[in-house]
């Protein structure tokens, strides 16, 4: 076998491998968001299949795996229970639509420019209504109206248990399980099964209790042919664009889906030395996703952070593992739907609970603070406390229009240019003005446009301020090209700016 056919089969072996990996943390996560989003488990299936095989094969990010996201299953909860589960086709396909026409016109890096702040309050406030949502799944009852609601119903679960072992207190053992096995796997796991994950393990082991013990609690119920689970387009589908609340909801989905989709492709970006990402092809290929999630009845689909980090960590090298663990997720519910209706209902939930108490990440609040001062902090805070106490929209535009704030210092000089000027060391890039997260898409592709191998200079010295938005950007930037072994320098990195040269 020649060189190039032993390395040819070294990544298609590294590939398959990683699919699998994905497909394991995909199965438990699909359901359970589907679930939370109060949809029945397969609509989220065919959301990771069709995220898995057609949206794998269009990406603009090869190794960022597409499915239904956690930081959707609030708001496609509420356009349930407001609008009714006829109403998401349309919305998806417009959503879809959108995203399409900005990936075209070339506005995906314009949706990095979000604040950190912004980004993170919002997932943090996604984390805690799906916690405290999830939390009465564990009891084998659903989820109330509101986070409000939910919130205040909490104690009354834990007071309304008794001795007698019904479905409550038998469902409530089986999601604690499936939370102690997670967590106990994750800690103590051999280095030899390091990737097989916390949540199948968990999942697993609720299963064979419930099953092995005949226990009376809610299971998943999914079709015996997933074909039958696809709900196309009815009669009056098109009079439906004309509803003011699709829109709007269809708006609020584009816009998230594609933050969340391109903030995940940055992170996947810094976890590999491969392809970067092309940011308008990723947000063309999503619309198609979401398009054909809505002509299929299921859920809204965005890049996700935890089954791409799993995709990278497992060893895969190009698309080849994304499209796979589509293909893996086709064929299981196919073959094996009986499989799935042994799973309690309270393990998915209990999976999900875990998975949105890691979404507060109270870490990158210090961060903030420690390093930019209050206003972004409070940006954080007020953005999580609207998404929770009244809705995720109202909490991003709050939080992006408080961002603003930050521009008022410098609102008389807030063009930034950015020059770039090679010489025989490698590369200076000059800024000059105000490096807010207005220019963040101008200073963005410039950087990114740099030669990979060669030294680079940042002359920040005629810089008059680095919002947080672009200081996190210049951080990321300048240690993912330390890592790959570049030189990065940076004059002017004292004083107010010195946190940038760490």
């Amino acid at each position: 076998m020649s060189t190039t056919e032993t390395r040819a089969t070294g990544w298609v072996a590294r590939d398959l491998t990683a699919s699998v990996v994905v497909f394991l943390v995909a199965m438990p996560l699909c359901m359970g968001i589907a679930i939370a989003s109060g949809v029945p488990p397969e609509k989220g299936l065919i959301t990771g299949i069709i995220g898995g095989i057609v949206v794998g094969a269009l990406a603009g990010s090869p190794l960022q795996v597409s499915g239904p996201a956690a930081g959707l299953a609030v708001i496609v909860f509420e356009l349930v229970r407001d609008q009714g589960l006829s109403a998401l086709g349309p919305i998806l396909i417009l959503a879809g639509a959108i995203q399409v026409a900005a990936g075209i016109f070339r506005l995906g890096g314009w949706f990095r420019a979000i604040s950190p702040a912004v980004v993170h309050g919002m997932l943090a406030g996604i984390g805690v209504l799906i916690v405290i949502g999830q939390y009465h799944v564990l009891f084998d009852a659903k989820p109330l109206s509101s986070g409000i609601d939910n919130l205040l119903a909490m104690p009354g679960r834990l007071l309304g248990l008794s001795a007698d072992l019904r479905a409550a207190e038998l469902a409530l053992m089986l999601g604690l399980t499936t939370i102690a096995a997670m967590i106990g796997w994750e800690k103590f796991r051999p280095a030899t099964l390091k990737l097989v994950p916390g949540a199948l393990i968990g999942v697993v082991a609720a299963t064979l209790i419930a099953f092995s013990l005949g226990l009376d609690v809610t299971r998943v119920t999914v079709p015996e042919n997933i074909v039958a689970a696809v709900s196309l387009p009815q009669n009056g589908f098109l009079s439906q664009f004309l509803n003011p609340a699709i829109l709007t909801a269809a708006v609020a989905i584009a816009f998230i889906a594609s933050a969340e989709t391109l903030l995940s492709a940055a992170a996947v970006d810094r976890m590999h030395d491969g392809v970067r990402t092309d940011y308008n092809k990723e947000l063309r290929a999503q619309g198609v996703g979401n398009l054909l999630c809505g002509a299929a009845g299921a859920l809204p689909m965005t890049g996700v952070i935890v089954r791409s980090s799993a995709n990278v960590q497992a060893g895969a090298t190009t698309r080849l593992s994304t499209i796979m663990h589509g293909v893996w997720i086709l064929g299981f519910v196919a073959l094996l739907p009986w499989l799935l209706r042994e799973i309690p209902m309270a393990a998915l939930g209990a999976v999900l609970v875990v998975t949105g108490a890691r979404l507060v990440n109270f870490s990158h609040a210090k961060h903030l603070f420690k390093d930019y001062g209050l206003l972004p902090v409070a940006i954080w805070a007020v953005t999580l406390i609207l998404v929770v106490a009244q809705d995720l929209l109202t909490g991003v535009l709050v939080g992006i229009a408080l961002s603003m704030l930050e521009l008022l210092p410098h609102v008389r000089r807030l063009r930034l240019k950015v020059d770039a000027h090679d010489h025989d060391q490698g590369r200076t890039i000059t800024l000059d003005g105000a490096a807010t997260f207005v220019a963040l898409p101008k200073l963005s592709e410039r950087l990114e446009s740099t030669p990979a191998g060669s030294p680079v200079r940042l002359d920040l010295t005629r810089c008059s301020a680095v919002d947080h938005t672009v200081a996190e950007l210049l951080r990321d930037w300048s240690s993912r090209r330390r890592a790959r072994g570049d030189e990065v320098a940076i004059d002017g990195a004292s004083g107010r700016f010195a946190k940038l040269a760490a």
